[in-house]
């Protein structure tokens, strides 16, 4: 058995015995492991085997009773995993993830080689997205991003030397929700009463996944712009992925930067409410905190946005009003924890933003190709809801057409579901495409959707930054949802300089994507920077 073989092969050697948490199975069917009775008969076996193995057990599928390597068609093994995710639910427990394994046998649909998958399932349900805020930091360098983050998740108090900054210095976590590890950095939650949830030593892993288990609520922090440079992830971060709120950090010993101001814009152009942390308040007088309060507020309103102060009005009003205009300014310290109280009561208190109404709609961020399952497409769902059956179509390809498609099944937080609504990122395994067509960038749409292609669009863009011009043919990468591409700019005017609010001709510059009115997008070429709205589409040529 080869090396990668390691967890099937503990899992066979361990077996199936009374009072072990292992099970093996050699399938799950819905006609005759759901049906009346059998299903509450299952579902105690299997909270017996996550009790036996200290909250977490080991279901082997595609196995005879004595562990001989059976192996079922993909489509046996898929409707099993939705069998044995429906059981968990039952037994307040959930499939955590799933392994498989090609092995010579026949599947029950005559195919010539099986399929053998060791499914690890874990006590708790799921954390609801319902109940799990995404929150993107912004702030110029050494403005208290990371220490203020750090305080936040662990409750402890800054030495003043950026101390708790050193919790968040290591390797991101992949969070419940699913986001890819390299954009995550903080994660803490609150109970049932409120009370916050945090973390103990962020370096350890099952600590990580304490907060997860424990909070009736999960709140997530995502790093997204960072540095100068921004990296091409952190822009991803923002534009690709589903946050809830925004979260920029200005330093009252330093105050608003050009910097502070380019992230601000950015926030504030994707249409993403945000608070407005003034952090370092210990370093400086009273005075100069309300200096730069007032240099916040004229920075929110020279960008048409109403600055609410939450010392005057309260946590509560700014939970109330906070908006795509209103943007709540809070005073804070991680040394001597000022401030940090009112910001775990709105961060108890947000409401999980609502996705966009419509149709079935999402753009793909990652792919997959799971053995016995086929390809898979992750990414967040923009608008509408999908459904295990559904008929979809994807593109545009490389020649601009849209394939049609089926959606095998879903899955969230490696947990089988029926279906699942915007605003969910989540993975659907796909009949009809091979995993090595699909690419970042395309989208998932009804079958029967019209949409068009296209080349090159017209836009409303704002310069952040730019160390000359934009003159006509300058070249960027354009980020749009999750597309990332060289694009050629032609200014209305011929030129852009920094600062600049103007009309441009944007143009893809090696293949046409779906892009609709009203979307926001980055553009990035080096040091140069800068937002924009799609106003009007020309179909491909």
């Amino acid at each position: 058995m080869s090396p990668d073989r390691a967890v099937l092969r503990r899992a066979l050697e361990r077996g199936e015995r009374e009072g072990g948490s292992v099970e093996f199975k050699e399938r799950l069917t819905e006609n005759l492991h759901l049906s009346e009775g059998r299903l509450e008969s299952l579902a105690a076996q299997l909270r017996h085997r996550v009790l036996s193995g200290d909250g977490e057990a080991t279901y082997v599928v595609g196995v005879t009773d004595d562990g001989g390597l059976a192996g079922i068609s993909p489509a046996e093994f898929s409707e099993s995993m939705d069998v044995l995710s429906l059981l968990a639910d039952e037994a307040n427990a959930h499939i955590e993830d799933v392994k498989t394994w090609g092995v010579d046998g026949v599947g029950g649909d005559g195919a010539a080689d099986g399929i053998v998958g060791v499914a690890t399932v874990t006590e708790g349900s799921v954390l609801a997205d319902d109940d799990h805020i995404v929150v993107g930091t912004a702030g110029h360098v050494d403005h208290g991003k990371s220490t203020l983050v750090g305080s936040l998740v662990t409750g402890d108090a800054d030495d003043g030397q950026g101390g708790t900054r050193g919790f968040l210095d290591v390797q991101p976590h992949e969070v419940e929700r699913g986001l890819s590890a390299d954009l995550s950095y903080g994660v803490y939650g609150f109970d049932d009463d409120g009370e916050p949830i945090r973390m103990d030593n962020p370096h350890r892993k099952d600590d990580r996944a304490r907060v997860v288990e424990e909070s009736d609520r999960l709140v997530s922090f995502v790093d997204t712009v960072g540095h100068e440079p921004w990296l091409r992830t952190t822009i991803r971060g923002l534009v690709g992925q589903k946050l809830d709120y925004g979260l920029l950090t200005v330093a009252a010993d330093d105050g608003v930067t050009e910097t502070t101001r380019e992230h601000l814009g950015i926030l504030l152009a994707t249409d993403l409410p945000t608070v407005v942390a003034i952090t370092k308040i210990d370093l400086v007088d009273e005075q100069r905190v309300a200096d730069v309060e007032r240099s916040v507020e004229r920075a929110l309103r020279e960008v048409d946005k109403t600055p609410l102060r939450v010392e005057r009005h309260g946590v509560r009003t700014a939970i109330d009003e906070i908006s795509e205009t209103v943007v709540p300014v809070i005073t804070t310290s991680a040394v001597t924890q000022e401030g940090l109280g009112d910001l775990d009561a709105m961060f108890e208190a947000l409401p999980k933003t609502a996705g966009e109404v419509g149709d079935f709609r999402m753009y793909v961020d990652r792919t997959y190709n799971v053995q016995g399952v086929g390809a898979v497409a992750s990414g967040t769902i923009k608008s509408g809801e999908v459904e295990a059956g559904d008929e979809l179509l994807i593109g545009p390809m490389q020649d601009g057409s849209l394939r049609p498609v089926e959606v095998r099944s879903i899955e969230m937080h490696y947990h089988r579901v029926d279906e699942a609504k915007a605003g969910r990122i989540v993975g659907i395994a796909l009949k009809g495409v091979r995993e090595a067509d699909i690419e970042r960038g395309m989208v998932l749409l009804p079958r029967d959707a019209d949409p068009t292609p296209v080349r090159e669009f017209e836009a409303e863009v704002m310069v952040l930054n730019h160390p000359t011009r934009i003159g006509d043919g300058y070249e960027p990468v354009v980020h749009l949802e999750t597309v990332s591409e060289a694009a050629v700019f032609h200014p209305e005017g011929g030129q852009l300089l920094p600062g600049d609010a103007g009309e441009t001709t944007v143009r893809f510059k090696f293949r046409s994507y779906l892009v609709e009115e009203g979307q926001k997008f980055v553009f990035r070429e080096g040091r140069s920077k800068g937002v924009g709205t799609v106003t009007d589409i020309t179909p491909a040529e």
